[in-house]
């Protein structure tokens, strides 16, 4: 049998046989590739179920329906069947017996690795653009545009394949940041949850990525989605001791100017628990300089 092509390959990634059940979401399968994707990319090949099952279970718990127990076993075994996906006992390159009801007990203590089957992993070498172009489309697929970054972060993914892997993201950078804050938007305390979620807030960099700002708690916020726009804008930005400054150039109707951003003028942001956390006073420095716009507003 002829090796498949490139075009076949990516076929299986746009056929991937996702379950039904009338309009009932289940994006197990697109989750599991997108979590494979940012470990491939990172040069992590084999997937130990025992190190990432539980970050398999994290995004289908974010990202999927709400259900009572979630089950990564099954994508991690049933995605075998779209020919993309191969799972192994750890230590040996053979296929492990097809058993559909395996448990996430037995994948662990079985040490089962999942992989994708070489021809895949030669197809993406080939030209890791491909990587994007399935990744693009299974976001497109199954998930709404309002969420797809958010995807992307968690699974430490970047559609700009072409950046150095020293300069890709840390997948844990924006747990570790959230978490330092203890969940709370650094400016205005918002702290919405849909069960164990939290909704609407982000890890915003100081010292951007894109400027080679590290994935460091020291170079991040925990920022609301309005404040981290505004904060990436030059709205605002932090002065001695954390003193929120908002740029003269920003302005607005009076009471939401007012209620968003300009009553956090002046005021310290809230910190993380452990000071070595803290903002780093060289990246404040970057961002004063090369994002903040106009000039701090007198206190």
């Amino acid at each position: 049998m002829a090796p498949a092509t490139s075009a076949e390959i990516l076929q299986r990634f746009e056929n991937l046989n996702v379950w039904r059940r009338g309009d009932v979401r289940a994006p197990h399968k697109p989750l599991l590739v997108l979590l494979a994707f940012g470990l491939f990319v990172r040069d992590i090949r084999v997937i130990p179920f025992v190190e990432y099952g539980s970050s398999l279970t994290d995004l289908l718990r974010e990202f999927g329906p709400q259900r009572q127990t979630y089950y990564p076993e099954l994508p991690f075994l049933h995605l075998r069947s779209d020919h993309v996906w191969q799972v192994a006992i750890h230590g040996t390159r053979d296929e492990l017996v097809l058993r559909v009801h395996l448990t996430k007990t037995q994948l662990r203590e079985l040490n089962a690795t999942g992989r994708f089957p070489d021809d895949v992993q030669q197809c993406f070498d080939e030209d890791p653009r491909r990587i994007a172009t399935v990744a693009r489309l299974l976001l497109d697929r199954h998930f709404p545009e309002s969420v797809h970054r958010d995807i992307l972060d968690a699974t430490g993914l970047s559609l700009d394949v072409s950046v150095p892997a020293t300069q890709r993201r840390d997948p844990m950078f924006r747990g570790q940041v959230l978490t330092a804050y203890q969940y709370r938007c650094a400016l205005c305390d918002l702290d919405v949850r849909i069960g164990n979620m939290s909704v609407g807030l982000e890890a915003a960099h100081i010292k951007w990525h894109q400027a080679h700002g590290p994935d460091v708690v020291a170079n991040g916020v925990a920022l609301c989605c309005m404040h981290h726009k505004l904060f990436d804008l030059g709205a605002f930005t932090l002065g001695d001791d954390r003193r929120v400054l908002v740029s003269d150039a920003a302005y607005g109707s009076s009471r939401q100017f007012d209620e968003i951003l300009l009553r956090h003028h002046g005021r310290q942001m809230n910190a993380p628990v452990h000071a070595e956390d803290h903002p780093s006073g060289d990246f404040i420095v970057w961002h004063r300089a090369q994002v903040f716009k106009g000039r701090a507003r007198p206190i």
